[in-house]
């Protein structure tokens, strides 16, 4: 079945706060869904629907609504894949709507990461009832190891250069310095990120996504609500996932999850990667950025480098304007689960509701898509799809 055209984006909220000593996670959440429910012109009371990831406290989707006081709900899901599962969760409560399971369906995402003195220098690996946890606690799996790995193989087989991945930092912070709420709005240059501290070679401090608190939520709505409602309409029209993991040990670091769920929102939406004129890309390290860039077909595998380099993402000056909030990398990384602020941003630009600096002139079509897990080892993708009505 496909949800082109089945379901809207009718609410976004981004919570101002990078760092929530004195919220509780659930007090996160519940700040985010009012903002995105008041956002949308909505009440409490029309929502019949609600996504949350497992990592909401109490570990499943009961124990938020209760908090919330969602007595209306038709339909829950608690879908998790890590830092995607909100892109994921977009598309579910699409195909939630279209299959008439529910009409108004609430996603959030919050977190205390910075309060809580979490980064990704901490062993990934941790639960011993993971599958994987005999096979890889002994080596201490990190997160930024991960990363490194699969950016250190790219410059071996394509030639990428740090100054290269550094470039994704630049446009960043480009764009952040326009962001009132980001962590990081000092701009930086090639030479700042290469002067950076060495975390895991060849990655830099700068190379690094912020670590943040905060909180966001969405709303989708069916297509006839989204018209009664006096917001620019932003309309879903493609989406995909997949996972990707070790493949008994055939595993190639070149290349993410996108490669798949990338073409399958592409396929549904009917457009090209020459048509987006925004793009919402996970940014948790530069890497990030440059591997799904060519997975989602903006350029070819290998040219990832070449095509961030030289301000080609900054909004203005090059080809593809891409986090225009300044991303994880600069603006917000809550809860360690970054997509849906990538959500977010993508309809601030397909509103023309985003900083005047870095807005998109006339933007009608944006992507937004997330990585959940590490791509050294084994992680999720999902890519959505999005115009303006």
């Amino acid at each position: 079945m496909s949800i082109k055209g089945k379901a809207y984006i009718v609410g976004a909220y981004e919570h101002p706060l990078r760092r929530a000593p004195e919220h509780s996670v659930a007090q996160l959440h519940a700040e985010a869904a009012r903002g995105a429910i008041e956002d949308a012109g909505l009440s409490k009371d029309d929502i019949d629907g609600y996504f949350c990831a497992g990592d909401a406290p109490g570990a499943n989707v009961w124990s938020m609504a209760n908090y919330l006081n969602l007595d209306k709900l038709r339909h829950v899901d608690s879908t998790d894949m890590g830092g995607c599962s909100y892109l994921v969760h977009v598309a579910h409560a699409a195909e939630a709507i279209a299959a008439g399971k529910c009409n108004v369906a609430l996603v959030t995402l919050a977190g205390r990461p910075n309060s809580e003195g979490m980064s990704g220098t901490q062993v990934r690996v941790r639960g011993v009832n993971l599958p994987d946890a005999p096979y890889e606690m002994p080596y201490n799996p990190v997160t930024v190891n991960l990363y490194a790995m699969a950016a250190m193989r790219h410059m071996h087989e394509y030639g990428t250069t740090s100054e290269q991945l550094a470039w994704v930092k630049v446009a960043a912070s480009h764009h952040a310095q326009h962001n009132p709420q980001a962590l990081l709005r000092k701009m930086v240059t090639v030479q700042d990120v290469l002067a950076s501290p060495m975390i895991s070679d060849p990655l830099h401090r700068l190379d690094s996504c912020v670590v943040t608190d905060g909180a966001g939520a969405v709303i989708v709505a069916r297509p006839e609500i989204a018209r009664a409602l006096k917001r620019q309409r932003v309309r879903i029209i493609g989406r995909g996932e997949s996972t990707k993991h070790q493949m008994g040990g055939r595993i190639d670091l070149s290349y993410t999850a996108a490669a798949w769920s990338g073409p399958r929102a592409f396929e549904e939406a009917g457009v090209r990667p020459a048509d987006i004129q925004y793009a919402s890309i996970y940014d948790s390290f530069t890497i990030t950025v440059v591997l799904q860039l060519e997975d989602l077909g903006f350029c070819k595998k290998g040219e990832g480098g070449r095509f961030v380099a030289d301000g080609n993402l900054i909004s203005g000056v090059g080809k593809l304007p891409f986090n225009t909030d300044g991303g994880g990398l600069c603006n917000n990384h809550p809860a360690n689960r970054g997509g849906i602020t990538k959500i977010i941003e993508a309809v601030r630009q397909l509103r023309g509701e985003a900083q005047s600096a870095v807005q998109v002139p006339g933007c009608t079509l944006a992507l937004a898509t997330g990585i959940g897990g590490a791509i050294g080892h084994r992680h999720g993708s999902a890519t959505l799809i999005m115009e303006r009505e």
